[in-house]
């Protein structure tokens, strides 16, 4: 793997950069159980370990919250998969409203920032759990091949443990 498991700066900064070009994860609350995860839109804030997400307050995610609620949100790419743990809280905050709003936001809220219901998340990441692969197809395929001959699993990503704050 070019990152190295234990260089946990280049880990975190790889995890933020990825959550601030693909976005989209399922955020779900702890002891909900998966009929509570939901696909969301995350605005990450590296330099203060949060990601924001829009939401209304009449939606049943944001009526369990209530004042805080320890979350997680899964995400994913071709490379970068991680479970984000920490406190998510409801915030009405005007200013990350202008900020982070764009075309795909008002897709999902067609009232606008007008809406009363309109409102933010915030997850508060206390720590996370990272696995980063920079295996092209064939790599892949040469590390299938070997596990199976050796009976063992495929060597294709870094497992890293991060801690925030």
């Amino acid at each position: 793997m070019t990152l190295q498991p234990l260089d946990r700066a280049a880990v975190e900064r790889r995890l933020w950069n990825e959550l601030q070009r693909h976005q989209t994860g399922m955020l779900g609350l702890v002891g909900e159980g998966a009929r509570c995860f939901q696909p969301m839109s995350a605005f990450a804030e590296p330099d203060n370990d949060e990601l924001w997400f829009f939401s209304r307050s009449d939606t049943n995610l944001v009526r369990r919250v209530g004042e805080a609620r320890a979350a997680v949100f899964v995400f994913q790419t071709r490379e970068v998969h991680a479970c984000i743990g920490g406190e998510l809280a409801i915030r009405h905050d005007e200013a990350r409203m202008e900020k982070y709003w764009n075309a795909v936001i008002a897709a999902w809220h067609p009232e606008g920032r007008g809406d009363p219901r309109l409102t933010m998340l915030r997850l508060r990441a206390a720590d996370a759990e990272v696995w980063v692969t920079e295996a092209g197809p064939m790599r892949f395929a040469w590390e299938i091949a070997v596990a199976n001959a050796r009976r063992q699993a495929p060597d294709l990503s870094d497992h890293t443990h991060l801690r925030f704050h």
